[in-house]
């Protein structure tokens, strides 16, 4: 690699790190607040946030990584040519073919990268999220007790506190209804009360200390009431039901199982799920293989045209790299609902695309004098000026009235 690979990757990477981790804190930030209202809601233990969080990583890596690589490139490639190093390059024998060796390497090593978070890790994390979602909704992991309110534990426990303290293991102001599936009903108040273990998995023990406890069932004629200084209540735990298998949605599965389903024939398969499976599976390639465009568009969208700063290709790129993931998104809804065929649906929007990008980069790169945006870049340049001269307009109006 020589210095000048070297000053390229350089250039490269700040604006590559930055944009992916840019990208990823604010994603999760904007996620967080809904999982710390989602968790305290169900009275789950907040420290499963960060295990939700981390399971949703990958996702975000994967949306992430073909924008940090367009910003990456774009940027960088937009330096040299503001400062006139690119001119100074191309001056000296370097063309663009020769420049993009160091942004390809990034766009084979990012493309790896997604293609085992995208194709086998998010699979297994998106699994594990939503068997959290799962597990707090069932109770599985524990239920915080949520002082002043009523807590429902199952359909036959309400429990509630006045004051918590240690963590939650000393308990204040108890009251507390069960009802056994036999028909037998307490109802108990005391002074204080902590949770025990037992070596039964489905029981624990509440041990209650200076209370009252009513107890009747469909034999008594009467409620018994007792008083107590002391009073250990086992307690059966609720039933929590198991967490569904993996693979429902297809987003659940790798690459390889949705090739296996929607390409191999894979039996006992119904003809709908086949072809979800294989629309899922073409979205997943297209999307991974337009790594490979990236490079190229964001070299042509980076090059302003002579004694312009404009910076109408940065935004361009990212409305471009939007719109070609949402028309994917599309694509993969008709072919899984079987309106279109995944292949046709899927891979049409893929070749336009890319030649779009590859008539624009040759149009950049081997045409004299070429630039993609051009007319873009002049309706642009009229309209900020016609908007100038209106708010000018508007200003001296404003000035001459006071």
């Amino acid at each position: 690699m020589t210095r000048i690979d070297r000053y390229l990757a350089r250039l490269i990477a700040v604006p590559l790190i930055a944009t992916l981790v840019l990208a990823a804190m604010l994603l999760l930030l904007e996620k967080m607040l809904r999982l710390f209202d989602f968790v305290v809601s169900e009275g789950g233990p907040v420290g499963v946030v960060w295990r939700m969080m981390a399971n949703l990583i990958p996702e975000y890596l994967g949306l992430g990584i073909p924008i940090g690589l367009m910003l990456g490139v774009l940027l960088a490639f937009r330096r040299l040519a503001l400062s006139s190093e690119l001119d100074s390059l191309r001056s000296v024998g370097l063309g663009y073919g020769r420049l993009l060796r160091v942004p390809y390497l990034y766009a084979v090593v990012l493309m790896a990268a997604n293609v085992a978070i995208v194709g086998f890790v998010q699979p297994y994390a998106q699994y594990a999220y939503e068997e959290l979602r799962f597990d707090l909704r069932s109770g599985a992991l524990g239920a915080s007790i949520r002082v002043g309110e009523f807590n429902n534990f199952g359909r036959r426990m309400t429990l509630r506190v006045e004051r918590s303290e240690r963590r939650g293991t000393d308990l204040h102001g108890v009251f507390l209804r069960a009802e056994g599936r036999d028909g037998r009903r307490l109802a108990v108040t005391a002074d204080r009360g902590t949770f025990l273990a037992t070596e039964d998995p489905n029981t624990i023990i509440f041990r209650l200390a200076n209370g009252r406890l009513v107890h009747s069932e469909r034999d008594f004629p009467a409620p018994r009431v007792l008083s107590f200084d002391r009073y250990d209540l086992p307690l059966e735990l609720p039933a929590i039901q198991s967490f569904r298998g993996r693979g429902n949605p297809l987003e659940e599965l790798t690459i390889t199982e949705l090739a296996r389903i929607g390409l191999g024939g894979a039996a006992g398969v119904d003809a709908r799920r086949r072809d979800a499976a294989r629309a899922h599976f073409h979205f997943r390639l297209v999307e991974m293989l337009m790594i490979l465009m990236l490079p190229l568009l964001a070299v042509a969208l980076a090059v302003p045209p002579k004694r312009s700063t404009s910076g109408l290709g940065i935004f361009l790129s990212i409305v471009m790299v939007v719109t070609y993931h949402k028309v994917n998104q599309y694509a993969e809804q008709a072919g899984a609902a079987g309106r279109f065929d995944p292949l046709l649906a899927l891979w049409l929007p893929f070749l336009l695309f890319a030649a779009l990008i590859f008539w624009m980069y040759w149009t950049l790169a081997h045409k004299p004098g070429g630039q993609p945006i051009a007319a873009l870049e002049k309706a642009f340049a009229l309209v900020g000026k016609r908007l100038g001269r209106l708010f000018g307009r508007r200003r001296q109006t404003l000035a001459a009235a006071e």
